[in-house]
């Protein structure tokens, strides 16, 4: 049960720099009275910020900071849980947000949201909506029960029937069930990988068997096929290359053919010019008897000289032009041969090359063969080794099937408790179980009231209301008046199964403006002697503008503006 004892402000919305501190735990009834605008609503604002770091009403944060001031805002509570006092200190301007547990500080986390989780989820157990529903009747911006989504309804139920802890199971679980579906993804890949491995590594070894001897037998007789080739060609360059030689000898006799003809040529050029001038003179002397020149006659036994002269030399001339003639017929046909014999050097020679081009790719293919037979002959020593590694894989196979059937079977566990521990599982049996204990409590509480109506939740916590007058009513087919009783029926009721489940049980009950609007004067009287007499535990808390029923509670709270600032003062009453 939280034990609230204290709560203390100051400069927080109205309020100034003094603290307005109101003692939750000195009187069992309390009437808060005050104007509107005058601060009686701050506490529930105070209450709701310093425990869940949200105010009661539509208010942002930043408004919170008193407009005077500006700074220096903080919330104040004390309370008692199992024996430990808890100290809750938060501010605004500057930030601060504290936990003391026996005067000790909370080791604080790195930021206030986890703060914020550990203070409702380790210490106060209950959250905002929760909390409202059990503590707090409000008419500004409070949603009353049967206002509330279906879902929000089950929240605020299994919060009060301690089972939240099944939702959070339920999440570990569905977090587990998505880790475990994950690994089984993992494994069946895995699986499937060790799968195409084996059958692989199996169809490798019967490769490697498949090739044996006989492929290194081709090998080698491709290699012994090479080798031949190969001395085939060496031995083919050997005749060419001794032809070449022979050639190359001969051709060497041929030399200089070439500079002989060109110097005959030269002297035939020269015979010609030297006979073409002995006609010329034979011609003259044999035409003229008188000099053309000087016109005196030639002395006939020069000019006979001169003749007999030029046809001696003619005839010399002749016969050694005739031997010019056959030297130089010679000495072409030498050129021809020369020529001759260098075309078929450069063809042995080209023999030669393309033998040795051949005998180059049969050495490579014989050593690419002798790699072959290599690589064969290992691995025909591994094959020992790759069994082993087939070996391996199917122990591998086997623990992954292993590990896959066990993951399978947590996740069938899992799928087991995630169903139990789903909305319609575990929860809605519990729910069953409290729903007469509810229902009774309800209509006790609407008797007392004096509303004589049946109102019923069922599983779904949509009501049904009967009476004896009408059949199937509805809340909403209400008056606001009878709206409001159901409502403080419902909050009482909440209040009695938290006590009797220990859950979010607590002394605190505040109901704002409760008599102003709905209640009437009878449904007043019955309200009061419920939340003296009935009430177990509680120190309630009436905030209204009504000061007729002042008398009615055992203390007074009322606010009043002082010079634009909110005060707080208390008095006693008989409380009768």
């Amino acid at each position: 049960m939280i034990i609230f004892e204290e709560i203390k402000w100051k400069n927080f919305l109205s309020t100034g720099n003094q603290w307005t501190e109101i003692d939750f735990q000195k009187h069992q009834t309390n009437m808060v009275i005050g104007k509107n605008g005058a601060g009686k609503s701050t506490m529930l604002d105070a209450l709701t910020f310093v425990l869940f770091n949200k105010p009661f009403r539509k208010i942002n944060k930043s408004q919170l900071v008193n407009t005077s001031n500006e700074r220096d805002c903080l919330v104040e509570i004390k309370f008692n849980i199992n024996n430990r006092d808890y100290l809750i200190r938060r501010g605004i301007k500057p930030n601060i947000f504290d936990i003391e547990v026996n005067g000790n500080a909370l080791h604080k986390e790195a930021d206030d949201r986890s703060n914020q989780k550990i203070l409702e989820e380790n210490i106060l157990k209950v959250n905002y909506k929760s909390f409202t529903q059990i503590v707090i009747l409000g008419s500004s911006n409070f949603v009353p029960f049967m206002q509330l989504s279906g879902s929000n309804r089950r929240e605020v139920i299994e919060d009060l029937l301690d089972i939240r802890i099944f939702s959070a199971m339920n999440g570990l679980i569905k977090e587990k069930l998505r880790e475990q579906r994950e690994q089984i993804r993992s494994l069946d890949l895995k699986k499937e990988n060790v799968k195409d491995k084996m059958t692989m590594q199996k169809n490798f070894i019967k490769e490697l068997e498949d090739m044996g001897k006989n492929d290194i037998h081709n090998n080698e007789n491709k290699i012994n096929a090479l080798i031949l080739d190969t001395e085939k060609c060496v031995n083919s360059n050997e005749l060419i290359q001794n032809e070449v030689i022979n050639l190359t000898e001969e051709q060497k006799k041929m030399m200089g053919a070439n500079v002989k003809l060109k110097k005959l040529n030269n002297l035939k050029g020269k015979i010609s010019n030297k006979v073409s001038t002995i006609t010329k003179e034979h011609k003259f002397f044999t035409d003229n008897t008188v000099c053309p020149t000087c016109s005196q006659d030639i002395e006939e036994s020069f000019r006979l000289n001169r003749i007999s002269d030029a046809q001696d030399k003619a005839k010399e001339l002749q016969s050694g032009y005739q031997e010019l003639k056959n030297a130089i017929q010679k000495e072409e046909d030498r050129e021809r041969l020369f020529t001759k014999l260098s075309k078929e050097i450069t063809k042995l020679n080209n023999d030669i090359s393309q033998n040795n081009t051949r005998i180059s790719l049969n050495q490579r293919q014989v050593r690419d063969l002798e790699s072959e037979i290599q690589t064969i002959t290992e691995q025909f020593k591994n094959r020992n080794t790759e069994h082993e590694k087939l070996e391996s894989f199917k122990v591998s196979l086997k623990e992954t099937t292993e590990k896959l059937l066990e993951r399978k079977q947590e996740v069938n566990h899992y799928d087991f408790a995630y169903s139990l521990l789903k909305d319609d599982g575990v929860k809605t049996k519990i729910i069953k179980k409290y729903l007469p204990f509810i229902n009774q409590q309800v209509n006790r509480y609407l008797h007392l009231m004096d509303f004589y109506i049946n109102f019923t939740l069922d599983e779904e916590f949509s009501e049904t209301v009967k009476s004896p007058i009408h059949e199937d009513f509805s809340y909403s087919s209400f008056s606001e008046g009878e709206k409001m009783r159901i409502d403080l029926a419902l909050l009482f009721t909440w209040r009695e199964v938290a006590r009797v489940k220990n859950s979010v049980n607590t002394n605190l009950l505040i109901m704002d403006e409760v008599f102003d609007s709905s209640l009437d004067g009878f449904g007043t009287d019955e309200f009061l002697k419920i939340i003296r007499y009935v009430i177990k535990g509680a120190n309630v808390f009436v905030i209204s503008h009504k000061t007729e029923l002042n008398d009615k509670f055992q203390s007074v709270l009322t606010f009043d503006k002082v010079k634009g600032f909110s005060t707080m003062v208390s008095r006693e009453t008989t409380g009768e």
